[in-house]
């Protein structure tokens, strides 16, 4: 019996797989009731909770980040624009390099087990690792019709887990004896994130967003502080002298319920007075939330300008931001690719194929190239002389490859001056085209379709005027007159591609007689 390894090289047993999930043994993680660190949070508080993490115990960091993302609306949308950026992003199995057949054959069915996964729940818990630094996915794994494959994908909280003494990189499921429990090999998706260099504790955003929540809640706290103080007028209760401690009580009752009720009852002989609001600004408080989202968007987004309102920018400024946000989406893309192919290709491949070298999931984040500047570009480029090979435009424009008998889109040629106005170069090339090959019926067939064109007559028509005019000014003239809806420049390009159809006209003219 062959002996399976994960990609850490631990042994597989793959009688484990068929049995219940690991979790399922560990009651004590499912009933346990959450704390929530962020309540009373204070920065000597949030100093300890960073420590702790530090020394092995994630539990008060990691449930501090489900409290962030929960209680910060900002924090939130940040965190989800970044999410969800890596759904929008089509991916496919790509085979070893030189494939074999069978490894193609092999590749494209592994591809169709991962498609009928629920692949856009798994990217989306997988990208949740951003915050904490890890997200652990359980796999369970079943057995039927001679292959293995995941019945169900399931996200793990990050509290669950915990570091091994000695090994600040080794993530374990919490036991009740608080030694850790090793993770099943093939058990697990776990995917680390590393928002920067550093072990698990240290690697997510988590750190670096916490003291902006920390500082935009005080600022939060305050604002409302001083809305309710100075807000509202102040309210004196006068009483006459030798009132008792009765009637000063039923005053101050009448003086606090006054504002919320505006309406109250006060012994006779007894007075209210409304004070003008203490003066207050709460430019401060605002100032300081707003430093806080910024703080986070940058942290998050990489800048502010998709995120803040009241942040104009120049169009060059956005143009920036925008690469910036394409650079993120595809580091994240990369380290979820590189998890995804360690940890869920490999073990289907092994476990349902004979393959010994392994394809790759691949993210395809390169945006296309701007279509409308490669078509003015490239047929001049191929006029001048360069050999620019088919696969590459196909790549830079996101092109496929046409299948053999698949339905294609094709170009005729110009009708009319405007036509042949808004497709430079195409005769050029029909013409680099039709020299290739010694084929004369192929070339005849070629002719004969420009010779049909009534670009003939356009041919015809120019080679008149240059035969009637006494001087290049005169030609110019002459040229405008005939085509006045045409700049010099259209003109100049209607004479090169006219000189081009005669020259083929001429070959044909040669062929034919052939």
């Amino acid at each position: 019996m062959v002996t399976l390894f994960d990609h850490a090289g631990r042994p597989v047993k793959t009688g484990e797989l068929k049995g219940e999930p690991q979790t399922a043994r560990l009651g004590h993680l499912h009933r346990e009731f959450a704390e929530h660190p962020s309540r009373g949070l204070t920065p000597a508080a949030l100093a300890t909770i960073f420590e702790e993490a530090e020394r092995g115990d994630l539990i008060a960091q990691a449930r501090l980040a489900e409290d962030m993302e929960e209680k910060d609306a900002h924090l939130f949308a940040e965190l989800q624009k970044r999410k969800l950026a890596v759904l929008a992003v089509d991916w496919d199995l790509r085979p070893p390099v030189e494939a074999t057949a069978k490894e193609l054959d092999e590749t494209a069915r592994l591809e169709a087990m991962l498609r009928a996964l629920p692949f856009d729940d798994l990217l989306l818990d997988m990208a949740a690792a951003i915050l904490p630094g890890y997200a652990a996915i359980e796999i369970d794994w079943d057995f039927a019709g001679g292959q293995w494959l995941p019945a169900g994908l399931h996200y793990r909280p990050a509290d669950w887990f915990t570091t091994a003494d000695g090994e600040r990189d080794t993530l374990l499921l919490r036991s009740l004896d608080g030694q850790g429990e090793p993770l099943r090999p093939w058990g697990w998706i776990l995917h680390r994130h590393r928002a920067k260099s550093g072990y698990v504790a240290r690697g997510g955003l988590v750190r670096v967003l916490a003291w902006p929540f920390l500082f935009r809640n005080f600022a939060a706290r305050d604002l409302a502080e001083f809305l309710e103080i100075y807000g509202l007028p102040l309210r004196l209760g006068h009483y006459p002298p030798g009132s008792s401690a009765e009637e000063k009580a039923t005053l101050m009752r009448a003086v606090a319920g006054i504002g919320h009720a505006a309406a109250g009852i006060i012994p006779e002989g007894m007075r209210i007075e409304f004070q003008e609001a203490a003066k207050g600004a709460s430019d401060p408080f605002v100032a300081m939330m707003g430093w806080a989202e910024k703080s986070m968007s940058k942290a998050i987004l990489g800048g502010t300008l998709g995120s803040q309102a009241d942040d104009g920018g120049a169009y060059a400024l956005g143009e920036i931001h925008d690469r910036q946000r394409l650079e993120i989406r595809r580091a994240d893309l990369r380290q979820i690719a590189q998890t995804l192919t360690r940890q869920l290709v490999e073990p289907l491949a092994r476990l349902n194929t004979s393959l010994t070298r392994l394809p790759a999931l691949v993210f395809d984040a390169e945006e296309p190239d701007d279509i409308k500047l490669y078509a003015e570009s490239l047929p001049e480029l191929v006029r001048a002389g360069l050999k620019v090979p088919a696969r590459w435009v196909r790549e830079k424009l996101k092109i496929p490859e046409a299948q053999e008998g698949e339905e294609v889109l094709t170009m005729g040629m110009p009708q009319t001056a405007a036509a042949l106005k808004a497709a430079p170069g195409q005769i050029a090339m029909t013409a680099q085209a039709s020299g290739q090959g010694d084929e004369q019926d192929a070339q005849l067939a070629q002719l004969e379709g420009l010779a049909a064109q009534p670009l003939a007559g356009m041919v015809d028509a120019i080679r008149r005027l240059v035969e009637q005019a006494e001087s290049l000014e005169g030609l110019r003239d002459s040229l405008i007159e005939a085509w006045p809806e045409m700049d010099s420049a259209a003109l100049a390009e209607v004479m090169a591609q006219a000189l081009t159809a005669a020259a083929l006209a001429g070959r044909y003219e040669i062929l034919e007689g052939l």
